[in-house]
């Protein structure tokens, strides 16, 4: 029976008031690198971070704002506008419950690691490169949907270097270096914002650029309730953009929930996640929220500080709600450049840096799909990225798997006293012209189908009269597969041959019998063992003469002598 208790309650409170104090930052930085007012972050951070937790399938997911959105927000709001962009994230947010409701959480997660990692690593790039106009403090800089321009901006703006900039950056950068390792229990961005902000305001004040002089000042209260203006046409026009949101927002809330996980040795419900996190994203908006997902470093933060339930989650947001209440005004002196650190570190962090090289080392198609997805990822759009990398990925997979079909004519070893059938016995010279056996190893599918059925329509044009099919290793079958047996099957049987088949599994069995093929081969021709098949076979040739032979009786033939003794040990 659950049960919670005062002890556990204190555990959630600790954790949420720390992991609150951590996300006040980011929210604020990961708005502002979306394009938006930093209280936007603010807002997401307390309506997401308590809905996540409320609803969703993981006891310690930690719900907000986070880098992974960065370049596909601020390329909404550029081309969309900010209103367009709650109206996509509600759409997102929509999708998200359906794919929770029509349990495709599990499908998610299918997708490659290289793909992910791509664009992960891709992502972080990009939010790096753009935090160095704010690092340097570069006046006069214009953003770009592209990172070649944006690039280009700041190659060109290089003349506009802020000292007091960099020196209110590298403090911060410096705090959060140095932070975990002489006060770890102090949240280094944090403590790095304002211990910058306070040398930058005493110092000298007025030479940076500041929240308040960019943003204007961030209101004390929470935003009034608005619905998106919603019409049928923006609906057409934001969806490839909503669906970018939801797919990204799905992919990282549920390899938050993994981490947690493994790190608690509990299990989350993936599709309550996705119910959960669409509720968020439909709410969020509605009071001028950005999209948001699970947070995976916040997440193992919320872990790693002794949290219990989700209502760590739901302290997290009071916490995030009591400071913007409380200390709003405040905010407004804070530098641009002290942000820039802290999303270079997050850019970092998040980068897969170690996992992106150990795919990379082993040079296979694997490396091939990181590569590119991780260079469409910087270089063009994330939607693009994942589209190619995926059918990359699933090009490669399925080129891989039908290398892995094997077909091979067999026969029984004499010299094996457990007669097992080998391929090498054909090649020695014992091969029977009135039976034909092989052995087939691999999924049956439509990237080998078309192998599967030239190898035995060769056999075929050899005329043997029984053709025995092992397929006790055939894991799966699709209708093409089953369509190219179809072909064999009835071109073997127009030229009076029988097919026997042998160790057949359930699904190819299945895929059989649905089609009608079980029946048209003859339920008397499907055997467990391939010595009962070998058995009837010989049943079947015993009053015929053999082909190619002079020996009227089977068991005088060297070639059909090892045969017969598989026969008789399936007949004891």
């Amino acid at each position: 029976m659950y049960t919670y208790s005062f002890q556990r309650f204190r555990k959630d409170l600790l954790s949420g008031i720390i992991v609150g104090i951590i996300a006040i930052p980011l929210g604020m930085a990961f708005a502002i690198a979306s394009g938006v007012k930093p209280e936007y972050g603010l807002y997401t951070t307390i309506i997401a971070g308590i809905l996540i937790s409320v609803f969703g399938g993981s006891k310690y997911q930690i719900g907000g704002p986070t880098g992974a959105f960065i370049p596909v927000l601020l390329s909404i709001v550029m081309q969309y506008g900010y209103e367009n962009l709650l109206l996509a994230g509600f759409l997102a947010g929509l999708m998200l419950i359906l794919m929770g409701a029509f349990k495709l959480g599990s499908l998610i997660k299918f997708i490659p690691r290289p793909v992910t990692i791509g664009f992960t690593s891709g992502i972080a790039v990009i939010i790096f490169t753009g935090q160095i106009a704010n690092f340097l403090g570069l006046r006069g800089i214009e953003k770009h949907e592209d990172f070649l321009s944006n690039v280009k901006e700041i190659l060109s703006h290089l003349d506009t270097i802020n000292v007091y900039s960099i020196l209110t950056s590298s403090i911060c950068f410096l705090v959060i270096l140095l932070t975990p390792k002489y006060v770890p229990r102090v949240p280094g961005p944090l403590l790095g914002l304002l211990l910058s902000s306070f040398l930058a305001a005493l110092l000298f004040s007025g030479k940076v650029a500041t929240i308040g002089s960019t943003f204007g000042s961030i209101p004390n209260t929470l935003p009034d309730f608005h619905f998106p203006d919603l019409t049928w046409e923006k609906v057409q026009q934001l969806l490839p953009a909503a669906f970018v949101i939801a797919m990204l927002g799905g992919i990282e809330s549920l390899l938050s929930a993994v981490v947690a996980d493994g790190m608690t040795g509990s299990r989350h419900n993936s599709n309550r996640e996705l119910i959960g996190q669409g509720i968020a994203n439909m709410i969020t908006p509605l009071f001028g929220g950005i999209p948001a997902t699970g947070a995976i470093a916040r997440t193992a933060t919320n872990i790693k500080n002794g949290a219990t339930s989700p209502v760590a989650g739901v302290i997290h947001g009071l916490v995030v709600l009591s400071v913007l209440l409380l200390l709003a005004p405040y905010a407004s002196v804070i530098p641009l450049a002290s942000m820039a650190p802290i999303l270079m570190v997050v850019a970092w962090n998040m980068s897969e840096r170690k996992e992106f090289a150990h795919i990379l080392k082993t040079k296979t198609s694997d490396s091939v799909v990181l590569v590119l997805t991780f260079l469409l990822t910087v270089f063009t759009n994330l939607t693009t990225a994942v589209e190619i990398g995926l059918i990359l990925a699933a090009l490669l997979f399925v080129k891989r798997m039908s290398e892995v079909l094997t077909v091979a004519k067999v026969l029984p070893d004499p010299e094996d006293k457990h007669n097992k059938v080998r391929p090498h016995i054909v090649n020695s010279g014992r091969d029977c012209p009135q039976i034909s056996m092989y052995t087939i190893e691999g999924p049956l599918f439509f990237g080998a189908a078309q192998m599967f059925e030239k190898t035995l329509i060769d056999t075929i044009h050899q005329r043997p009269s029984i053709l025995i099919l092992r397929m006790g290793r055939v894991p799966y079958m699709d209708t093409t597969g089953e369509s190219n047996l179809t072909s064999i099957v009835r071109h073997f049987q127009k030229n009076g041959g029988t097919i026997l088949i042998s160790g057949i599994q359930s699904q190819p069995e299945n895929v059989l019998k649905k089609t009608g093929l079980y029946d048209e081969i003859g339920q008397e021709h499907f055997f467990k063992r391939t010595g009962d098949a070998i058995t009837f076979a010989l049943a079947r040739l015993e009053p015929n003469r053999c082909l190619g032979c002079k020996h009227y009786a089977f068991r005088e033939c060297s070639k059909m002598s090892s045969l017969y003794e598989v026969a008789g040990e399936a007949s004891r």
